[in-house]
């Protein structure tokens, strides 16, 4: 039997309580889980740190946050859509965060005003077209799809999807209720066939001629682009000579429960950053939040366009409105 000296047992002893010690963080996530393992394993990796998570829908992971309180073993929720991460702000689920590394890599209008929320990668909600039988001259804006040449013409998302309640909410920050309930109530009156209830099955209708137009977020017609390069199918970026295209966030906040709120802050920090981005934003499609990270090249190739400067934040505070203002103009 091989005997142990006083320096090899105090080595043992040193790594046992290395282990441990061993940093964790642990992560609620609504983005599904070959979206973010990478992400995870790439951190562990570069700095030792444990990050574990759990996956689900985000309102079952707020709904639970909410009943665990104090006992929530949850440093970070992460998500998507800034109307997500307002309404788990709003019911008192994420702290304040005061950190001068994420203000610089993520801009004002995809991060909330007081901290509590970041946007780590941005998607745009625009306008999809048959190549076939509409031209890029043809189009505009949103508001404009509600103009009569569209009517029988128009495919939408349901109403019900956060997607398009925060657009609408949104319309409503710029135009008013008003004039937002006119709107809708036009696109109403183009559509096609009832309401999808995804993106995707609306935008193979839009290729099959079922429709000429609709409204999606753009990494849904990356997806489908890629698996059929061929479908009739173009992305038009909506109210450039206006406000600019909506876009919309995932993101993620430090709870307010955290047990390691530093490790938590870091682990934004390194989302935001250069090395990072490209990790979290490409294999989704998506456009890297942080300015100076380019997008994927795919990604790239749809164009530059302009963003809507509103704050996201707007697309929470108004998405109480934004549901009644549709259920009103008879977008189900």
């Amino acid at each position: 039997m091989m005997k142990l000296t006083g320096l090899t047992l105090a080595i043992l002893a040193a790594l046992a309580s290395a282990v441990a010690t061993a940093e964790e963080i642990t992560v609620y996530s609504a983005r599904n889980e070959q979206l973010i393992k990478p992400l995870f394993d790439a951190y562990s990796k570069e700095t030792g740190v444990q990050v574990r998570f759990i996956t689900d829908k985000e309102g079952p992971l707020m709904a639970r946050l909410a009943a665990e309180g104090k006992n929530t073993p949850a440093d970070i929720l992460m998500t998507v859509d800034a109307g997500n991460l307002w309404q788990a702000a709003n019911a008192g689920l994420l702290r304040p965060v005061h950190s001068r590394t994420l203000e610089q890599n993520v801009p004002a209008h995809l991060r909330d005003p007081k901290g509590q929320w970041f946007g780590l990668a941005v998607r745009a909600r625009t306008i999809f077209f048959n190549t076939r039988t509409v031209k890029p001259a043809d189009l505009s804006s949103y508001e404009a799809l509600a103009d009569p040449k569209w009517r029988g013409r128009l495919c939408l998302r349901t109403s019900k999807k956060v997607y398009n309640q925060s657009l609408v909410g949104m319309m409503m920050a710029e135009h008013g209720a008003a004039k937002t309930e006119q709107i809708v109530k036009g696109w109403v009156r183009n559509l096609a066939t009832a309401p999808f209830p995804d993106d995707t099955k609306m935008l193979e209708a839009i290729a099959a001629g079922q429709c000429d137009v609709g409204i999606a977020n753009t990494y849904y017609y990356g997806r489908l682009m890629d698996k059929q390069p061929k479908l009739p199918l173009g992305i038009f970026w909506a109210n450039q000579q206006t406000s600019g295209t909506h876009v919309n966030i995932a993101g993620a906040g430090v709870t307010t429960h955290a047990k390691n709120e530093k490790g938590a802050v870091r682990f934004l920090e390194w989302l935001s950053s250069d090395k990072a981005q490209n990790l979290f934003a490409d294999i989704n499609m998506e456009y890297p939040v942080n300015p100076k990270v380019k997008p994927a090249a795919e990604v790239a190739a749809w164009g530059d366009f302009k963003h809507n400067y509103i704050n996201v934040s707007k697309a929470g505070e108004m998405q109480a409105e934004a549901v009644k203002l549709m259920d009103r103009a008879g977008y189900r």
